[in-house]
């Protein structure tokens, strides 16, 4: 049985855990000055939780909503910029069974559409997050009980009914073996240091946590809001059996160069906020991949929650299948210093339920983003009216030709930082999109940098990849595709040859996939050059979604049957045995009892061609026709083919 089938059975016999997804999320928009609804799917109304807002293009504060203290529709909100009591904004809010709402016009959250924000939600739950208010009494060594399920891994506290009083952070690695429970603040820059009026030199609990004397903790008749985030440690309760861990408060040891160390979390993150431990003059800076967390230069977006600032793009911390790595020496990420940092799981844990929940094919349209999918873009090729081309988040702006064999390139106009498609030009020619989410079961992206040496690289597709399409990105740039048909052995020379797969057996060291990694060969491959960087796209067949296959032709008329009970929307064949086009058809263009336009991905100038009738709809998949003419390459009778087909 497959890995995926058991996710989808251990789901439906009803002992599932939350997914990701229902409990974090990274939300991009523009201002309108107006009504504003978020549907990002989380259970705010109720179960209770946080929103954490930002503008991006401007000096701005941060606005902190949450569910405990607004019991009216007026915004109570907090600021981590200052140390100001919390405002009572006349802001129409809401919290929602699958987000929030908001009706105003304020600079800080909701102004005109060329200004730019993001908020990221956190939901109320067991071993992930939680809300405690309480009203301060001078007591040292009270305690405060929470409901987050484990110990917590940070805190986050603030007075919220007096001004001047800073926001403490705890955090379970900034701490010695004599104190167990130090401080640092997350408005004003600062090392971690001892003072037990914060936390009375007690660590928390898996039940309560423990203040001192002080004003900025428990002042007597002051109110206070904590914002508890927990490390799951191999005991998280997430995902389809309820057994995976999504969010880790740790530490590391920088090592000053750009050629960082990897910090192991066992998961592929999606948010990471981290602190120099012990420089006196460092901030926390927040990451995630929605404005920009990429491999590779200039594509992180930085935003510091203790200022003002705009976002500020640079190149500091790159996602890896299994943690982050560190890509700068900058004393606020990586000298020689301990950091500390709160990380949250990339999502979704679960398979998709359908294919428009993951697949699209689009126009370019007029208006941002220019190519629309309906849900959050991980990489799209582009083709029709120019050379194709193809670009994913992980990225950022760079792009690759897949028609030569040149670096990738830098274009400022490909963005992802879109709830619901990518690019925001309405002037670049490619006139379609293809367009993928990564998902279990079904589709991954992976980057890495070469070391020259037989290796594995892990993936996070949660299936065996029965096709890959690898390219180099720095220098010249073969791109290489494995099929399962082909086999371990073979490879194609990517999808803009036409030539048969060739046999190759140090590409990819003669070593099948699995579900947790893929195999390179050292020497001689082109896809491993020692300190070269490099992309994988992986796909796999889920039932009723997607289908990596292979036939052989019968030189007249053959049903593909690839499970689905609607037809294919997309479908790609290749002969693997001989000369043949890398061919593509899809709804977008027609796939009908006719004629189809055809686009060859191995075409340079993505020349549409409409003049055959090479494929057919049939409900379970494809009718593949053999048509006599030079350029037949779809059923022609013995030949070997390749498929992948989206329904």
């Amino acid at each position: 049985m497959s890995n995926i089938k058991k996710l989808m059975m251990s789901g439906a016999a009803g002992g599932a855990g939350l997914d990701v997804n229902e409990v974090f999320s990274t939300y991009v928009y523009e201002g309108n000055s107006g009504a504003q609804t978020f549907v990002n799917g989380l259970d705010l109304a109720g179960e209770g939780g946080l929103v954490w807002s930002k503008r991006r293009n401007g000096s701005t504060g941060y606005v902190l909503v949450d569910s405990e203290r607004n019991a009216g529709s007026t915004a109570k909100v907090l600021d981590t910029s200052n140390a100001n009591a919390q405002l009572n904004e006349g802001w129409n809010w809401s919290f929602n069974s699958d987000g929030y709402s908001l009706n105003t016009t304020s600079a800080e959250i909701n102004d005109t559409p060329n200004r730019k924000y993001c908020s990221w939600s956190f939901r109320k739950a067991p071993k992930f997050f939680d809300i405690v208010t309480f009203t301060g009494n001078g007591t040292a060594g009270r305690t405060i009980s929470h409901n987050l399920g484990s110990v917590p891994g940070m805190i986050i506290l603030k007075c919220t009914n007096q001004s001047s009083r800073n926001w403490p952070i705890y955090h379970r690695s900034g701490n010695t073996a004599s104190n167990p429970a130090q401080y640092s603040y997350i408005d004003i820059p600062r090392n971690f240091g001892t003072d037990s009026s914060i936390w009375n030199n007690t660590a928390p609990t898996d039940s309560v946590f423990t203040v001192g004397a002080g004003n900025d903790s428990n002042g007597v008749n002051l109110t206070y809001v904590a914002y508890l985030f927990a490390h799951n440690n191999g005991d998280g309760e997430f995902g389809p059996d309820s057994d995976q861990d999504i969010i880790k408060c740790g530490s590391y040891q920088g090592n000053s160069q750009h050629d960082g160390p990897e910090i192991n979390l066992g998961f592929e993150p999606q948010f990471v906020m981290l602190k120099n431990k012990d420089w006196s003059n460092s901030r926390f800076i927040m990451y995630d991949t929605m404005r920009g967390l990429v491999t590779g230069t200039g594509g992180d977006g930085l935003l510091y929650p203790a200022e003002t600032w705009a976002e500020a793009p640079d190149t500091q911390i790159a996602a890896t299948p299994t943690g982050f790595k560190l890509e700068s020496d900058n004393y606020g990420v990586n000298n020689n210093f301990t950091y500390i940092y709160m990380a949250i799981r990339r999502g979704s844990l679960f398979p998709p339920e359908s294919a428009t929940d993951v697949f699209a094919v689009a126009n370019h349209g007029t208006s941002n983003p220019a190519w629309v999918s309906g849900f959050r873009t991980d990489m799209a090729y582009t083709i029709g009216g120019g050379a194709p081309y193809v670009s994913d988040r992980l990225r950022g702006s760079k792009l690759t030709s897949m028609f030569s064999t040149g670096a990738e390139a830098n274009n400022s106009n490909v963005t992802w930082d879109w709830q619901d498609g990518y690019h925001n030009g309405t002037s670049y020619s490619p006139s379609k999109a293809h367009m993928w989410k990564r998902a279990p079961g079904f589709f991954d992206v992976v980057a890495y940098t070469g070391n020259g040496s037989v290796r594995t690289i892990s993936h996070n597709l949660g299936a065996v990849p029965e096709m890959m399409w690898v390219t180099d990105r720095d220098t010249y740039a073969p791109r290489k595709v494995y099929h399962k048909a082909t086999g371990n052995t073979k490879r194609f020379y990517g999808l803009s040859v036409n030539q048969a797969a060739v046999a190759e057996p140090y590409t990819w060291n003669n070593t099948s996939p699995t579900d947790e990694v893929f195999t390179l060969g050292g020497q001689f491959n082109d896809l491993n050059v020692s300190g070269n960087k490099c992309i994988a796209y992986l796909f796999a067949s889920l039932d009723g979604i997607s289908k990596v296959g292979s036939y052989t032709g019968n030189g007249s008329s053959q049903t593909i049957d690839c499970g689905f009970t609607s037809g294919a929307k997309f479908v790609l064949t290749k002969r693997s045995d001989g000369t043949g086009n890398w061919n593509v058809w899809d709804t977008e263009r027609g796939i009908v009892a006719g004629n189809d336009p055809r686009i060859k991905f191995n075409d340079q100038y993505g020349t549409i061609d409409s003049g055959h009738d090479y494929i057919d709809p049939h409900n379970s998949g494809f009718i593949v026709n053999y048509v006599a003419n030079d350029d037949d390459d779809s059923n022609i009778n013995g030949a070997s083919y390749i498929f992948y087909a989206i329904a």
